[in-house]
C-alpha cells in the first residue's frame, strides 16, 4: 500500500490522542534501510530517485528511495520495470556486508534501552519497553531519545510505531513514515484499525484478500465486527488470526517461547550418501517439509539450522540468520545450501541423516514476509500456499513441488 493510500484510509490521526500510558510495544522500523546507507556516501543523490538492486539478469529491486517510490517502484520489482516506471533513478549495487554493520550499530542502541527485543529483519524490530518505563520515562519519551540517538550514531532515521501491541504497532510504524513516531493510545486502537483496508494487516495476501472481499469484507472493521467463531470455521487458523489482530491482539504473547520453539525435519539414510547432488535434493525435500508445517502454525522463521550426520555418526550443526523471515520452501533450502556444500567439501566422507530446523519463529499475521534479493514480482508463495491445501485435503503425500518427483535417497 502506498503512503497515499494510508494517508486516506485514516484520516486525522490527531484525534488519537496522547495517553501513552499501557502503549509498550514499539515497532521500529529503519527508513529506506539499504538505499539510507549507500545514501551515507553519496550525499549528492539525497532527494534524488535512487534505487539499491541488480540490472545484469534476474536482477530486482532491494530498496528505493521515496522518490523513486513515487513513480511507483518497490521491493522485488524486477529491474527493468523499475527502469520503466523511473528511468531517472540512479542504480546502486547492494553492498551486503555494509548493511550488517549499519543494523549491528542500529539494534545495539535498541538494547541499551531492553533486552526485550524481538529483531525480525536487519532493520526491523519489535521491542516491549514495559520494564523500561520506571527507568527512561514513558514510552513516547523513550522512543524520541532512541530515534535521535540512533541518528546521531550512525546518521540514518528510523521511524517508529507505538502501541498495546506488535500488529498494531507495525501498523502505526509504517503511518509513521518517514522519519516519524505514531502513538496509537490503548483506548483509540480500534478507533485507529478500523478505516484501514483489510490488506493493511500484515498477512493478508492478494488470495486472502479475494476471500474477504466474497463475504463483503473491505476493511479492518468488517473483520472486527464479524462473529470470531464464524471467521475461525470459513477461514481456518489463519483467518482467526487475522480476526484477532483486526481486534489489535496479537496472537501470542511478547515473550520467548515463540523464539525458543522450532519446527524441524530430518531422514536418516538407509546407506551413507556421497553424492552431493542427492543431498542437495534431500535438503529440499526437507526444506518443503519444514516450509509446511511453519505454514501450517501460521508462522515465519528467522533462523535455519543443518543437521549434518556422518557415516561414523559425527554430527556437525550449522545455523543461518536470515536477512528477512520466510515462510518457504525454496527460500530455507537456497540459505542452507551453502553451508551444506561447504560441510561436503570439508568432510569427505558418506553422510547418514540430514536435517532442517526452523527457529525463531514469529506469528505471520504480525510480521508478515519480506521480498528477498532476488525475487521476482510474482512470487511462488502463491504456488506454496495451493500445494498446503491440496495436502490439507488429500494427505501430505498426495502433491508435491516438481522438483521433488525424484525417487528419495533411501526408498
Amino acid at each position: 500500500m502506498s503512503r497515499k493510500q494510508l494517508a486516506r484510509s485514516g484520516g486525522d490521526l490527531s484525534r488519537l490522542g496522547t495517553d501513552d500510558a499501557g502503549a509498550t510495544i514499539l515497532h521500529l522500523d529503519m527508513d529506506s534501510f539499504f538505499v539510507s546507507v549507500e545514501l551515507l556516501s553519496r550525499p549528492h543523490l539525497v532527494g534524488r530517485p535512487v534505487i539499491v538492486g541488480g540490472r545484469s539478469g534476474r536482477g530486482v529491486v532491494v530498496s528505493a528511495s521515496y522518490e523513486a517510490r513515487e513513480f511507483g517502484v518497490h521491493a522485488a520489482m524486477p529491474m527493468s520495470r523499475a527502469m520503466n516506471l523511473c528511468p531517472i533513478a540512479e542504480v546502486i549495487p547492494p553492498s551486503h556486508g555494509l548493511y550488517s554493520s549499519y543494523s549491528r550499530q542500529v539494534f545495539d542502541l535498541v538494547s541499551e534501552v531492553t533486552p526485550d527485543v524481538r529483531q525480525v529483519s536487519v532493520d526491523e524490530a519489535f521491542v516491549d519497553v514495559s520494564g523500561a518505563v520506571r527507568r527512561l520515562g514513558s514510552p513516547v519519551e523513550i522512543t524520541t531519545r532512541l530515534r535521535a540517538q540512533i541518528h546521531e550514531r550512525t546518521g540514518l532515521s528510523a521511524s517508529v510505531g507505538i502501541a498495546v501491541s506488535r500488529v498494531v504497532a507495525k501498523l502505526a510504524s509504517t503511518r509513521a513514515k518517514p522519519n516519524g513516531q505514531l502513538l496509537v493510545p490503548v483506548a483509540a486502537t480500534q478507533e485507529f484499525l478500523d478505516p484501514m483496508p483489510i490488506e493493511a494487516l500484515p498477512g493478508v495476501g492478494e488470495k486472502t484478500q479475494e476471500g474477504f472481499s466474497r463475504y463483503g469484507i473491505r476493511l479492518i472493521g468488517d473483520l472486527a465486527a464479524v462473529d470470531e467463531d464464524w471467521v475461525a470455521r470459513v477461514f481456518g487458523a489463519h483467518g482467526h488470526q487475522l480476526w484477532r489482530a483486526a481486534h489489535g491482539q496479537d496472537s501470542s504473547g511478547f515473550d520467548q517461547q515463540a523464539k525458543e520453539h522450532s519446527i524441524s525435519a530430518e531422514n536418516t539414510f538407509g546407506e551413507d550418501i556421497w553424492d552431493v547432488d542427492v543431498l542437495e535434493h534431500e535438503l529440499l525435500r526437507l526444506a518443503d517439509k519444514v516450509a509446511y508445517r511453519v505454514r501450517a502454525e501460521g508462522k515465519v522463521a528467522t533462523s535455519l539450522g543443518l543437521k549434518y550426520r556422518l557415516g561414523d555418526f559425527t554430527t556437525l550443526s550449522r545455523s543461518v540468520t536470515l536477512s528477512a523471515p520466510t515462510d518457504l520452501a525454496r527460500e530455507m533450502y537456497e540459505a542452507l545450501r551453502p553451508a551444506l556444500r561447504k560441510l561436503r567439501e570439508q568432510r569427505a566422507q558418506g553422510v547418514r541423516l540430514l536435517g532442517v530446523r526452523a527457529a525463531g519463529l514469529s506469528d505471520f499475521a504480525v510480521t508478515g514476509r519480506q521480498a528477498t534479493l532476488d525475487e521476482p514480482e510474482h512470487s511462488g508463495r502463491e504456488a506454496e500456499v495451493a500445494l498446503d491445501e491440496v495436502r490439507r485435503r488429500f494427505g501430505s503425500e498426495a502433491i508435491s513441488q516438481a522438483s521433488l518427483l525424484r525417487r528419495r535417497p533411501d526408498a
